[in-house]
C-alpha cells in the first residue's frame, strides 16, 4: 500500500494543469462492473438455488444437471434481454427529455433562463457571479440543454452501450453460474459429496464477488464480501427449505 506521502505525490502530479486537461477532453467510459457484477451474482444465486431446492425435494443429480443448465440458458438470456431493455430504455427517456428542453428553450427562453438562474442561485451564487453563469450557459444552445438535463432531470449523456451491457451480463451469469453445478458433472461422487462441493464453491464464488466489489469501489472489502456471502446463502437456504418441505408434503 502506498504511504500518505506517495499518495500526495502521485494525486498532486494526476492534478496538473495538464494531465487535468487530457482527463477531461476524454470521455467517460461507462462501468461494466455493474453487469458483471450482476450477471455473476445472479448467475451463481440461480443455479446454486436449483441445486439446493433439487437435493432438498430428494430429486436425483440428473435432474440437477438438466434443470440448472436448462435455468442456467434461459435465465442468462432472459437477464440480458432485461439490461439490453433498461438501458434502452434510459437512452429513450434522455432523447425525449433533450427534445422537451429544446422545445421549452425555443418557446419560452426567458422561462428557461429563470431556471437556471434559479439552479445555481440554490448553489449560493449571487450578483453579477450568478449573472455571468446565466449568461455563459443560456449563450451557448447545447451547453443550456445539457445543463438543464443535468440538473433538472439528473441525466448524465453518458450511456452504456446496450448490447455490451447485455453481453457481459450474460456471460457473467453462464459462466459464473456453471461453477455450482460442476460437482454434478463428475462421476464417483455420491449426492453428498456433489451438494457439499457445489455449496462450497457456490460460498467461494460469493466471497470472491464480494471482494472484488470492495477493491473496485474501494469500499471495506470483508464486509462487502460478508454481505454478497449473505444475499447468496440466504437465496440458497429458502429454495432448500422450500425444496425440502414440498417433498414431505407431497413425498416425492
Amino acid at each position: 500500500m502506498p504511504t500518505d506521502k506517495a499518495r500526495r505525490q502521485q494525486l498532486r502530479q494526476e492534478h496538473r494543469p495538464e494531465n487535468i486537461a487530457r482527463r477531461l477532453q476524454q470521455p467517460p467510459e461507462p462501468r461494466r462492473l455493474s453487469d458483471l457484477v450482476l450477471g455473476a451474482i445472479d448467475g451463481c444465486i440461480t443455479t446454486f438455488a436449483i441445486v439446493c431446492g433439487a437435493y432438498g425435494a430428494g430429486f436425483p443429480s440428473s435432474v440437477v444437471v438438466v434443470m440448472g443448465i436448462a435455468n442456467l440458458i434461459a435465465d442468462g438470456f432472459s437477464m440480458a434481454v432485461s439490461n439490453y431493455e433498461a438501458v434502452g430504455a434510459e437512452q429513450h427517456f434522455f432523447e425525449s427529455a433533450r427534445r422537451t428542453e429544446e422545445q421549452h428553450i425555443e418557446l419560452v427562453p426567458e422561462g428557461e433562463r429563470e431556471e437556471i438562474r434559479q439552479i445555481f442561485a440554490a448553489k449560493g451564487f449571487r450578483g453579477e457571479s450568478l449573472e455571468l453563469i446565466v449568461n455563459t450557459v443560456t449563450s451557448d444552445r447545447r451547453l443550456w440543454v445539457d445543463t438543464m438535463l443535468q440538473e433538472e432531470y439528473g441525466l448524465s449523456r453518458v450511456f452504456p452501450n446496450a448490447f455490451a451491457s447485455a453481453w457481459w451480463t450474460f456471460i457473467a451469469f453462464v459462466v459464473v453460474g456453471l461453477i455450482p453445478l460442476t460437482p454434478f458433472l463428475f462421476s464417483g461422487l455420491t449426492q453428498t459429496q456433489e451438494f457439499v462441493g457445489s455449496a462450497l464453491l457456490a460460498g467461494v464464488v460469493f466471497i470472491a464477488i464480494g471482494l472484488v466489489k470492495g477493491v473496485v469501489n474501494r469500499t471495506a472489502r470483508l464486509r462487502s464480501a460478508f454481505r454478497t456471502f449473505l444475499l447468496g446463502g440466504g437465496a440458497a437456504a429458502l429454495a432448500f427449505c422450500v425444496g425440502y418441505l414440498l417433498r414431505q408434503a407431497f413425498n416425492f
